[in-house]
Order: C-alpha cells, then sequence, then structure tokens
C-alpha cells in the first residue's frame, strides 16, 4: 500500500508535480522530460527515482532508453485528484503541456526524421546544378496568385522574388533607410505589385483580413514583443491564411543583441507553438529545418499555421 503521506510529502516539491502532471498523459523518456522542463538529467533522475521508490511511477527500458510512466492504481485515486487540482495553481503547468505537445510531436513525424537525415547528406557529394538557391528559384515558381505581406522585410530580397509570382506583395519595415532602398530597387526591377510600407511588426500598415500569406523571416527575434507581433500577423490575415515563421532556434550566443541588433535570442519550439496557439491559429506545425556547421552553430526553426 501507498503511503500518502509519504506522496504528499513528495508532491510539495513542484519539480516532482510538473513530474507527475507529464507523465498522467504520456510515457517519456528522460531525453523528452529534458526538452519539455529544461532541466539536467541528473536533477530530473534524481526526482523520477524518488517518485519510482514511492510506487508512483513505473519504468521500462527500451535499448538505451528508460522510459517512465505515471502508475495507474486504484491506491492513487485521492492523489490523482490533488495532483488535478494543484495543477490550476502551479504557473509553469500550462507551458510544460505546450512543450509536450511539440516533443510528442518530434516523435510521431517521421516525415521530419527523414528530412533532419536527408539535410546532413544534402550537399557533402557534388552533384552539378544541385544548390539550394536553385531549389528556392524553383519554388518561388510555383507560389500562387495571392497577396503576402513579408512583415519585418529589411530590404526586402525576399518580398522581391515572391512578387515575380505574387499578386501583391507588402514589405513592412521600421526603418526608412530600408523602405526607401527596397522601393528603389522594386521601382528599378520594374516590380509593380510590390509594395514598401514603412511600420513596425506589432502593429503593421496593413487592413485587417487582407493577406493571404504574413511571413516574418528572421524578423520575429526583432520584435519588442513578439507574442503581438504573431497576433497582428493574425488580425491582417484572410480566414484561411498562413502565417510562416522562419526564425533562429534558442541560443546562447549573448554577442548577437551587439552584433545584429537582436532583442531575442531565438525561440524554443514550444514558445512558437505557444505563440501561434495564444494567436488564434491552427494546424501549427513547427520544425527545425538547418544548423550551421561552424560555431556558435545557429539552428533555424520553421513555424507554420492557419486562420
Amino acid at each position: 500500500m501507498v503511503s500518502i503521506v509519504k506522496s504528499l510529502r513528495l508532491l510539495a516539491d513542484e519539480t516532482r508535480l510538473r513530474l507527475l502532471l507529464l507523465l498522467r498523459k504520456e510515457e517519456l523518456s528522460v531525453v523528452e522530460i529534458q526538452e519539455v522542463l529544461g532541466m539536467g538529467q541528473s536533477r530530473i533522475s534524481s526526482h523520477l527515482a524518488q517518485l519510482r521508490q514511492a510506487g508512483l511511477v513505473r519504468d521500462r527500458r527500451a535499448g538505451k532508453n528508460i522510459y517512465y510512466a505515471l502508475v495507474d492504481s486504484g491506491a492513487h485515486a485521492e492523489l490523482h485528484s490533488i495532483i488535478e487540482a494543484a495543477a490550476r495553481e502551479l504557473p509553469e503547468a500550462a507551458r510544460d503541456q505546450v512543450a509536450l505537445k511539440v516533443a510528442l510531436k518530434k516523435r510521431d513525424d517521421k516525415a521530419r526524421e527523414y528530412f533532419n537525415q536527408l539535410a546532413g547528406k544534402f550537399g557533402r557529394a557534388y552533384c552539378p546544378g544541385r544548390t539550394w538557391d536553385g531549389v528556392a528559384h524553383m519554388l518561388f515558381t510555383l507560389v500562387p496568385s495571392m497577396v503576402i505581406a513579408d512583415l519585418g522585410a529589411g530590404e526586402g530580397t525576399l518580398s522581391q522574388l515572391l512578387a515575380k509570382r505574387a499578386k501583391k506583395v507588402i514589405a513592412v519595415d521600421n526603418s526608412e533607410k530600408m523602405v526607401e532602398f527596397g522601393s528603389g530597387l522594386a521601382k528599378k526591377h520594374g516590380f509593380k505589385n510590390l509594395e514598401y510600407r514603412l511600420g513596425e511588426m506589432e502593429e503593421p500598415p496593413i487592413p485587417a483580413n487582407s493577406v493571404d500569406l504574413a511571413l516574418l523571416s528572421q524578423a520575429l527575434h526583432h520584435a519588442p514583443n513578439p507574442q503581438r507581433a504573431i497576433t497582428a500577423a493574425h488580425h491582417i490575415l484572410k480566414k484561411g491564411g498562413r502565417i510562416a515563421v522562419l526564425d533562429l532556434l534558442a541560443h546562447q550566443f549573448e554577442e548577437a543583441r551587439e552584433l545584429y541588433a537582436d532583442r531575442w535570442l531565438g525561440f524554443s519550439e514550444a514558445d512558437l507553438q505557444q505563440f501561434l496557439e495564444e494567436a488564434g491559429f491552427h494546424e501549427i506545425e513547427v520544425q527545425i529545418v538547418s544548423r550551421e556547421a561552424q560555431p556558435p552553430h545557429f539552428q533555424t526553426v520553421l513555424a507554420t499555421g492557419v486562420k
């Protein structure tokens, strides 16, 4: 019989409580738990050992991994009620569930694993004509006739590529020099469907419900309030319109603040998932799409969603 008193003592620790909240829904490996909670392995393993000794969780080994799950027992019914009640008082609980969703999607997304493996091989061996630049231009030709907002566009290199096929492209940036320079390039290259507008990502000068696609390409980490920028993108999109956010994965390269005027040191997959969910997007997908070979090994994450 599990000691109720001992179990209550264990639940008094917030980390152990967060672990039980995660394991009540899914069997997880230590690596997955690390990713969700953002804690070190030794700390997590120590708490799991205490929960296992108390008979609250069970473990199983699969190859090199050990998976943990909540013990399903009628004797724990009272404790489950306490865990549920405590979750409503735990500030981290909601974010943990978002991070859990991302971790589980990683596990199940076989297509992602395939492309992760492919990305590591692409370019290692020479193949005439095979370049990312060529692939990008091929894909740009498939852009349908739609209205696109490029938020935080800078001088608008991406906007100009899209304008070759799109119905209209609106490039928004808060730098007068960037807008002036981009407008000059658009005029020089004869893009009558490309318009540069001075404005903020968080309040783009674009009417509500007027855009088919909103892009934030390596721009969100410059936003004073990233959540507000994502919500603003949702506001200008038509129903069924899409958002695509391409940005840096969270990193520790502090020099980026001085070198590149970055306000944020990237974003975790859970951050982007939460931003899009809170803005009202659905069919959300978040995935890491590249990793630089040279230090500090910046990684790029892509997040998409539908209004």
